[in-house]
């Protein structure tokens, strides 16, 4: 008797390990835990960043905008590969940008005069105080 709850005991903790190892593994946010946001001349911007995209758009006549902003997510962070970081974290862009204070992760997509898609993740940086484009390119799977 009891051998059988031993292996009952042993078969349930397996159970429990095969369950909850994919779910306990979880490496951080996908992108498909952020949603897009259409950006027009009616779009109300939620920070600087989303302001810079709006008023950019508008000036160069690319209206609609679709955006997804991942904010200061550090997975996402890591994931990014562009011309000059590849999957950096906050101390490797505090190496590189001194003054460094913030940073945000953004995907634009939108279409070009060719009605080409274009998508592009850009990652912003502020210095001193000042928000501008620290790198851009994508992010990978």
């Amino acid at each position: 008797m009891k051998q059988k709850l031993d292996i009952l005991g042993i078969s349930l903790l397996a159970g429990l390990v095969l369950i909850s190892g994919p779910i306990g593994c979880r490496k951080g946010s996908t992108v498909d835990d952020y949603e897009w946001v259409k950006i027009d001349e009616s779009y109300t911007p939620r920070n600087y960043i989303e302001e810079f995209i709006k008023n950019d758009s508008e000036e160069k006549g690319i209206f609609p905008v679709s955006l997804r902003n991942y904010g200061r997510d550090t997975s996402i962070l890591r994931r990014f590969r562009g011309s000059q970081f590849a999957k950096p974290n906050e101390a490797a862009l505090n190496m590189a940008y001194p003054g460094f204070d913030d940073w945000m992760i953004v995907d634009i997509k939108y279409e070009n005069e060719r009605k080409q898609e274009v998508l592009r993740t850009v990652l912003y940086i502020q210095v001193d105080g000042s928000w501008r484009v620290g790198d851009s390119g994508r992010l990978l799977e």
